[in-house]
C-alpha cells in the first residue's frame, strides 16, 4: 500500500496541469438595462471560467453542441449564484433566462442591442467547432423589478480568491439613456450602479479613511510633520488641516483632468513624495522650524494631492453624477484618518518621552533617522523608475533628487541662522512660537 501510494503520488506529480487553471487575465462583459418591469442583464462569460459546469464534449475536446442545453442551464445557475443583483437593497430573483455558446471570434457584445440580438437569435450550428475552454457562454437574464427608477446594485463574486485576475466590464444604461461604465474586480463589496449623492459620499469617505491608513508614505510624512510638537491642540490640528486643504485642491484638479497626463508624471510625483519625507526628517534633526510648519505642510500637501489622485482614478467610476460631492467626501475621510493617526502618534510619543525625558532629543533623532533611511530608498527606487520612463528623452541625472532636497534644507537653515530655537517643550522659546505655548 505504501508503494502504491508513492507511485500514485509520482504519477500525479508528473501529469501535466489539468484544465482547471484560470488564464492570467479573464474578463467578463455585461450590459444592464431596466425596461418593461424587468432588469435585463446580458452577460458574456468565458468558457474558461465554467469548467466545473461540465459541458459535454466530443472528439479531442470540442463541445458537443447538440447536447449542450442542460450544461447551459447549469451555467446560468452558476452565474446567478456568483453575481447577485439588487433593487433598493433587495436581492432580485431570476425569472427567465436564455443562453448559447459563442465563438471566440464573435464581436456581438459591442452594445446592448447587438448582444441581445445575438442571444435571442439562432444558436450555433451543431457542426460548429468550439474547443471546451475557448469561446463564451452568452446569456440573457431577466429579473422582475418594481420600477426602472429604483436603485440597482450588484455583488460580483466570481472566484473571489482570484480577484486580481477576474474582471467585469459592465455597462449600465440609465432610464435617461446615459450609459455608465464600470471595471470591477471580483469581491464581496456591493456596487451601486447609479448611487444617490449620500451613497457616493459615504463610499468615498470610507475610501479616503482607509487610504490614509494604508498609505505608508503619507503616514511617514505625517509622523515627521508632527514629531517636534508635544501635544495635540488647535495649532497642530491646523498644521495637519493645511496639508489636507492643499492636497484636496490638487486632488479635485486632477479629477477634473487638470493634471499632466504623461507617463512620467506618476513616478515624478511619487519621487517628490519620498523627497518630502526625507526633507522633513532632515529638518527635524538639524533645526525644526515648527513655528511656520503649516507652510511646509501646505506646500508638500499640493504634491501629496496628486499622489492621492492616482489611487482615486479607479474609484471615480463609483461617483455616479456626484463627482464633486464624492471628492469632498474622500477628503473628509482622509482628514478623519489623519486625525486618528495624529492622536495615536502623539499619545505614543508622549508615552515614550515620559519614560526617558532626558533622551527627548535623541528619540527624535532616532525616529527621523529611520524615517529618512526609508524615504531615501523610496526616493532612489522611484527616481530610477522615473528615469526608465524618460529613457531616450532629455533628463537630469539621478543625483538631482538628493541635491534638490539638500538645497531646500540649506535654504531653510540659512533663513533661520542665528535664531537657534529649541525643540518645543525643551526650554525657553520664542513667545510667538507654538513651542512656547505648548511646552
Amino acid at each position: 500500500m505504501r508503494l502504491a501510494a508513492v507511485v500514485a503520488l509520482c504519477l500525479a506529480w508528473a501529469m501535466p496541469a489539468q484544465a482547471h487553471d484560470v488564464p492570467g487575465d479573464t474578463q467578463l462583459h455585461a450590459f444592464v438595462k431596466a425596461d418593461g418591469g424587468r432588469l435585463h442583464v446580458l452577460l458574456r462569460v468565458p468558457l474558461a471560467l465554467l469548467q466545473n459546469v461540465d459541458l459535454p464534449r466530443q472528439g479531442p475536446g470540442y463541445l458537443a453542441l447538440a447536447h449542450v442545453d442542460e450544461g447551459l442551464a447549469r451555467a446560468v445557475v452558476a452565474t446567478d449564484r456568483d453575481i447577485h443583483w439588487f433593487e433598493n437593497g433587495r436581492r432580485l430573483t431570476l425569472a427567465s433566462s436564455r443562453a448559447r455558446i459563442s465563438m471566440p471570434s464573435d464581436t456581438s457584445f459591442g452594445n446592448f442591442e447587438s448582444a441581445r440580438a445575438l442571444v435571442q437569435g439562432p444558436p450555433l450550428p451543431e457542426t460548429a467547432y468550439v474547443f471546451w475552454n475557448q469561446g463564451y457562454v452568452d446569456a440573457h437574464l431577466e429579473f422582475p423589478i418594481e420600477s426602472a427608477e429604483s436603485v440597482f446594485a450588484l455583488e460580483f463574486r466570481v472566484a473571489p480568491a482570484l480577484r486580481d485576475r477576474i474582471r467585469l466590464d459592465l455597462r449600465y444604461t440609465l432610464p435617461s439613456g446615459v450609459e455608465r461604465a464600470f471595471d470591477l474586480r471580483s469581491s464581496s463589496d456591493r456596487v451601486v450602479l447609479d448611487p444617490r449623492w449620500y451613497q457616493a459620499a459615504w463610499t468615498f469617505a470610507q475610501a479616503g479613511f482607509h487610504h490614509i491608513l494604508d498609505g505608508p508614505d503619507h503616514l511617514l510624512f505625517l509622523l515627521c510633520l508632527v514629531l517636534p510638537f508635544r501635544r495635540l491642540d488647535v495649532y497642530l490640528v491646523g498644521v495637519v488641516t493645511a496639508f489636507t486643504v492643499a492636497h484636496s485642491v490638487m486632488l479635485i484638479a486632477a479629477a477634473y483632468g487638470l493634471a499632466p497626463a504623461g507617463p512620467w508624471f506618476t513616478p515624478l510625483i511619487e519621487t517628490v513624495i519620498a523627497a518630502s519625507i526625507l526633507y522633513m526628517a532632515i529638518e527635524n534633526v538639524l533645526q525644526p522650524h515648527w513655528r511656520r510648519r503649516w507652510v511646509a505642510s501646505a506646500l508638500f500637501g499640493l504634491v501629496h494631492g496628486f499622489g492621492f489622485s492616482f489611487m482615486l482614478q479607479t474609484q471615480l467610476q463609483f461617483a455616479g453624477s456626484s463627482l464633486l460631492t464624492s471628492l469632498l467626501a474622500f477628503n473628509v475621510g482622509v482628514e478623519a484618518g489623519q486625525l486618528l493617526v495624529l492622536a495615536v502618534v502623539m499619545a505614543g510619543l508622549g508615552a515614550l518621552r515620559s519614560i526617558k525625558p532626558q533622551a527627548d532629543r535623541a528619540i527624535g533623532i532616532v525616529i527621523c533617522a529611520l524615517a529618512g533611511h526609508v524615504a531615501w530608498h523610496w526616493m532612489v527606487e522611484r527616481g530610477e523608475a522615473l528615469q526608465a520612463v524618460l529613457d531616450g528623452e532629455p533628463r537630469l541625472p539621478l543625483w538631482w533628487i538628493p541635491a534638490a532636497v539638500g538645497l531646500l534644507v540649506i535654504l531653510g537653515w540659512w533663513g533661520r541662522r542665528g535664531r537657534r530655537l529649541p525643540m518645543p517643550g525643551t526650554g525657553a522659546a520664542d513667545p510667538e512660537s507654538p513651542g512656547a505655548r505648548h511646552s
